[in-house]
């Protein structure tokens, strides 16, 4: 059975935590955040994006990589995640029930965790995932790693292959993955022209 909805919560209150604010880890916040899971996201601001230009991304024709950076942070925000600006991770524990992840300034618990730090993979082998010979973090299609409910995208997670388009398609695959387990099927998120006008309504005259 499969879901296609926009801002589906009903039954839903499990909290994910992604760390990294760049493509993927943006993506994966805006699916876990519109779908109604408690999303805490702690972005850097340290990302690849800054230095880019997308001419190569479908859709867009063209547009500055921080340009797109606050604009996929506004659409975060809007849904409702709670987003730590420089507030650097320092480590990911497995607990009984999730995961802590642990700051400077604070302690955190969820019960899933989405790593999206670029070709930094320290979190990662810290938290003990497993590794591929090609030194990345070893992940399948859904973006799973070897420890049960974290997950890792992006460049952690391909030796070369480091496009936004690409990192954008992981951390959605990671963040519908989750919904998938707490929903306990396989979960769509496939919006139609009238689902905006019911979120966005007015706005949408504008």
């Amino acid at each position: 059975m499969s879901n296609e909805t926009t801002g589906d919560d009903s039954g839903t209150d499990a909290s994910v935590i992604i760390v990294g604010g760049g493509a993927a880890g943006l993506s994966a916040a805006l699916f876990t955040a519109k779908n109604g899971l408690e999303t805490t996201v702690f972005d850097t601001d340290e990302t690849w994006m800054h230095k880019a230009h997308l001419f190569n991304y479908l859709g867009i024709g063209s547009v500055g990589g921080s340009e797109f950076l606050a604009t996929a942070r506004q659409q975060v925000d809007d849904f409702g995640a709670d987003r730590h600006q420089d507030e650097p991770v320092t480590a990911v524990n497995e607990t009984d029930d999730g995961f802590a992840v642990e700051t400077d300034d604070g302690h955190y618990e969820a019960d899933y965790v989405v790593l999206a730090t670029g070709a930094n993979r320290n979190l990662a082998e810290e938290a003990g995932c497993e590794f591929t010979d090609a030194d990345v973090v070893d992940v399948g299609v859904e973006m799973e790693t070897s420890v049960s409910g974290l997950y890792a995208t992006g460049a952690m997670v391909r030796p070369e292959e480091w496009q936004a388009a690409i990192a954008v398609g992981d951390g959605a695959a990671a963040a519908l993955n989750i919904l998938s387990s707490v929903k306990s099927e396989h979960y769509h998120d496939f919006d139609v022209p009238a689902d905006a006008a019911r979120v966005f309504g007015e706005q949408l005259a504008e």
